[in-house]
Parts: C-alpha cells; sequence; structure tokens
C-alpha cells in the first residue's frame, strides 16, 4: 500500500485577499452597529419604545456577534501544524453556532417583555420611534449588504449577516410601528410589532444551527448529491465499482471525500496513481471536491510482475 501525502490547505477561495475583504466588511460593520446601538438604547429609552429597546437588544447582539465572526475569520487563516492537521477551519462553523445561540436568548427574552407590555402598556413617541428606526435600517441594510458581498458559502460571514439582515427587518418593524403610533395612538403595535420581529429572528437562527450543526456532525455539505458523486466515479472510465463513500465538510467551504474504489484491468502501481489523479481532478471540476482520498482497487497494482498469485493490491491517494 501507498500513500501519496498532501497537505490539507484553506479552501479555494480561501485567499489572502478573500480573508482580508472578510474582516475588513466585518470590521466596518462592527463600528457601525457598535456606535448605533448606544444611540438605539438611548432612544428606546427616552421614547418609551419597547419596540426600540428590543432591537437595540439585537444590536447588541450584533456587536457580539459580529466581535466573534472576526475573531474566528482569524483564527481559519491559521496555517495546518502537526497539532492540527486541518489548521482551525471549524472554527467558523463554531462561530455560526454561537451567534445562532445568541440570537435564540435575545429573541426569547424580547418575546418575554413584549408579552409583559402587552398586559400593562406604555405611551410612547411614534415620530421618535419613527426616525431612530430608519436610521437604524440604514446602518443595518448597509451593513448586511458589505457583508453579503463577502460571504460566499462561509458559514461564519452567513451568521453575522443573518444577526444584520433580521436587525433591518427588526427596523422595519420599528419604522412600521412608530408610524402607526404616530397616526393612530395604537401603542399596543410596538410590542406585537416586537413579538413579530422576534420570531423571524428565531427562524434565521434555528437554519443557522442546523446548517452548523450538520457540519460538525459531518453531515453531507448542502447542495451536494452523494448519489451524483457515486455515479459520476463508477461510470468514469476504467472504474469497476465504489464503495464506503464518505462526504462531508472539514469546513463550511472545504467539502471532502473518500471512497474506495475499483480499477478495472492489470495497472501498474503507476497507471493507479495516475488514474486515480485524474479521478480526483474531476471531482473537484464537478463537485468542487479538492480534498478527496481515493483507496484504489485492483487486480495488481505494482509495478513488477512477480507476484502473480496476488489477486488484489491497494493504492491510497
Amino acid at each position: 500500500m501507498a500513500h501519496d501525502h498532501h497537505a490539507h490547505t484553506a479552501p479555494a477561495d480561501g485567499t489572502a485577499t478573500t480573508h482580508r475583504v472578510r474582516i475588513r466588511a466585518l470590521q466596518l460593520a462592527l463600528v457601525a452597529n457598535g456606535l448605533f446601538f448606544v444611540v438605539q438604547l438611548a432612544a428606546g429609552i427616552v421614547f418609551g419604545s419597547l419596540a426600540l429597546i428590543a432591537d437595540s437588544a439585537h444590536m447588541a447582539s450584533d456587536v457580539v456577534a459580529l466581535a466573534i465572526a472576526i475573531f474566528a475569520q482569524v483564527l481559519i487563516t491559521r496555517p495546518p501544524s502537526t497539532r492540527n492537521t486541518y489548521g482551525m477551519l471549524r472554527a467558523e462553523v463554531l462561530a455560526a453556532q454561537a451567534n445562532a445561540v445568541v440570537l435564540v436568548l435575545v429573541s426569547g427574552w424580547v418575546c418575554y417583555a413584549a408579552v409583559q407590555r402587552l398586559s400593562n402598556p406604555e405611551p410612547i413617541d411614534g415620530l421618535g420611534v419613527l426616525i431612530v428606526g430608519a436610521l437604524g435600517l440604514l446602518v443595518n441594510a448597509g451593513s448586511a449588504w458589505g457583508i453579503a458581498r463577502a460571504a460566499g458559502a462561509n458559514l461564519n460571514l452567513r451568521g453575522a449577516f443573518l444577526h444584520l439582515a433580521s436587525d433591518a427587518v427588526g427596523s422595519i418593524g420599528v419604522v412600521v410601528a412608530g408610524a402607526v403610533v404616530l397616526t393612530t395612538g395604537a401603542d399596543w403595535v410596538d410590542p406585537v410589532m416586537s413579538i413579530l420581529i422576534s420570531i423571524l429572528v428565531l427562524f434565521a437562527a434555528w437554519q443557522l444551527l442546523r446548517d452548523s450543526t450538520r457540519v460538525l456532525l459531518e453531515g453531507v455539505p448542502k447542495g451536494l448529491d452523494v448519489a451524483a458523486v457515486e455515479r459520476s466515479l463508477v461510470t468514469a472510465a476504467g472504474v469497476e465499482a465504489v464503495h464506503h463513500l464518505h462526504v462531508w465538510s472539514i469546513g463550511s467551504e472545504t467539502p471532502a471525500l473518500s471512497a474506495h474504489v475499483v480499477l478495472a484491468g492489470e495497472l501498474t502501481l503507476h497507471q493507479a496513481q495516475t488514474r486515480g489523479e485524474q479521478l480526483k481532478a474531476e471531482l473537484a471540476e464537478q463537485f468542487g471536491i479538492e480534498h478527496a482520498t481515493l483507496e484504489l482497487e485492483c487486480h495488481s497494482c505494482d509495478d513488477d510482475e512477480h507476484d502473480p498469485g496476488t489477486r488484489r493490491r491497494t493504492v491510497t491517494l
């Protein structure tokens, strides 16, 4: 059995330039949201708006989420080592999970506070809520747009984006609540809108938690059809059969595969290795799987013919 040892590197799009762009987008969003959090919280207290306070709580979770995302983004740039042979690619997945949990906790608190407010409604300043909500919408939408441009399939940035996007939706709710209170005086709209905002946030958090957990449990990457991968290998020229096929993710942007591939014919070791490299290139081209380990099996994967009694040899690539 021969082994072709190759380095475990970052994903193809994980270049230094990509990481710099992502960190820059996160840093800008962190500064903008950190400053506006203070403004929004103060305005919520002054104007007596639970919707504004709820949105500021989401904004606070955004600040925490963005800080976690930046830290995780720095960690995944670290090269592989003898202790972490894959590097720290799953740091971004753990950050995504942490952000999802924060979203759930904040949304639960907002729902509880909103129910209490429904029982004991308080007057709010509709105009002030409307103005601050509109400003918050600009900050959140702008930050979400910047991160969306850099995110790609990165779960870490997706988590940060969901925080900001849900806050943008929350800001729309705040604007609506402020407009309704300003025109009708219906103060109950404020806590009701807070509950609706929280439900939307919980839905986004559940999706993020589900996808990050899939990576940690080494499930099949989202959008990748294992049956199609197996068909591609089985129908490739010179392949008799495929078994022990496993597909998972090292990180959200790094799908990996291992499989036993039975090659047809009497091949030399060199021929088997060449065919294995061709199969790996096809996997990368068709499915984006650039990290593949194939254990090739054939009747005589050896350069010499001195052992005719051997029925099957293996070579791992």
